[in-house]
């Protein structure tokens, strides 16, 4: 057993779906710990006991770094943990920077959850956040990437190979609810977009479809709203809009529905996709990220590329819903095959053991192929 610090700047979305994936398989093994900002994160639904969760002050401006950087310092003084398990790119940069010119650390494994520099930003940018993780991953045990794309993009910004892995996102069985959250006409293809209200999701990219092409066959449910609360969009007549809900009422959405849409312009992996396969449900997805790995063309949903809006459209007008069973089917095969939580717990376990063994020597040669 290891005295485990887990460390997110913050945890609502999809890094809270992770964390309580991994906190709970933890929690029978190891000694575990966690700390997360108060902003964007609920101690209420992470899978930990409140003495064992510790949410300090922030916003994400530089007067509050310092203090995020304080908090974390005197945790890790406070309980002496054998691994530094970092979450996100901010809290990736606190961790590090905090340990760079201390000889004797921790063992830390960093996972960015989707990197800074494959964002849809401009070049230069790019190139400074890979300088910046280049130089922090020499504080660095072990770097998880969560899809091959984003290992392979990582080796050619720079970061280390010897320290770098793949372990897919997972997620547990479904929870079992034969209630469904609303009735949808059985008549019509209902469709299900999950996720932020923003730019990254490609939400205007669906609206822009949507709002251009008269799909009388088709509505689409949208889960989610916008972080701006004064940005307003054009929403298409056949679009109903649900707001946020809760995480864990996610997939009783996905089952109403006969297909989930992720039509992201950028992804690191997209824990939406597996969520929707797990439901036996099958994700139509844009060619970016890690979706194409998840996604197989034709067998578990269909892949768009992103910049031609017209693939898209043929997609959604040529759907059937014996297609879509057919496909949800397959999906759940895959889901089980390669995205179950159980599988990506190992995975990171592997990576504990072979850190704690590894401290001041040599990495295996085999690490990477933790895939």
């Amino acid at each position: 057993m290891a005295r485990v610090l887990h460390i997110s700047e913050f945890t609502k979305g999809g890094i809270e779906t992770h964390l309580n994936e991994v906190l709970k398989y933890q929690s029978e093994k190891h000694d575990i710990y966690l700390i997360a900002s108060e902003q964007n994160s609920n101690g209420k639904t992470l899978q930990i006991s409140s003495d064992r969760l510790e949410l300090y002050p922030y916003k994400r401006s530089p007067q509050y770094f310092f203090k995020a950087m304080h908090s974390i310092h005197r945790k890790i003084k406070e309980i002496n943990p054998d691994i530094i398990h970092v979450h996100g790119t901010f809290a990736g940069f606190f961790l590090r920077t905090l340990l760079f010119f201390k000889k004797k650390r921790p063992v830390v494994i960093y996972c960015a959850h989707g990197w800074a520099f494959l964002m849809d930003i401009q070049s230069w940018k790019r190139r400074v956040f890979a300088s910046v993780e280049k130089l922090l991953s020499l504080r660095t045990d072990f770097i998880i990437n969560i899809s091959k794309h984003e290992y392979e993009m990582s080796l050619h910004y720079g970061l280390s190979a010897k320290k770098s892995v793949v372990v897919y996102n997972g997620v547990s069985d479904a929870p079992s609810s034969n209630a469904l959250p609303f009735d949808v006409k059985k008549d019509k293809i209902n469709l299900l977009y999950v996720g932020r209200f923003d730019r990254q999701k490609g939400f205007d990219l669906l609206l822009e479809v949507f709002n251009e092409n008269p799909f009388v066959d088709v509505n689409l449910y949208l889960v989610g709203d916008t972080v701006l609360k004064d940005f307003e969009y054009d929403y298409p007549s056949n679009a109903v809009k649900i707001g946020w809900v809760d995480n864990s009422e996610i997939d009783r959405y996905m089952k109403a529905c006969d297909a989930v849409i992720v039509p992201s312009r950028w992804e690191g992996f997209g824990i939406v996709a597996i969520e929707a396969l797990r439901n036996k449900k099958p994700v139509i997805a844009s060619n970016r990220g890690a979706l194409p790995e998840i996604i197989q063309h034709g067998v578990n949903g269909y892949i768009f590329d992103f910049d031609n809006n017209e693939e898209l459209v043929n997609i959604i007008q040529g759907l059937t819903k014996s297609k879509l069973e057919w496909m949800g089917e397959n999906g759940e095969q895959i889901f089980y095959e390669k995205f179950h939580s159980v599988k990506m717990n190992k995975r990171i376990e592997q990576l504990y053991v072979d850190a704690l063994k590894k401290q001041g020597g040599r990495y295996p040669v085999t690490v990477k192929k933790y895939v």
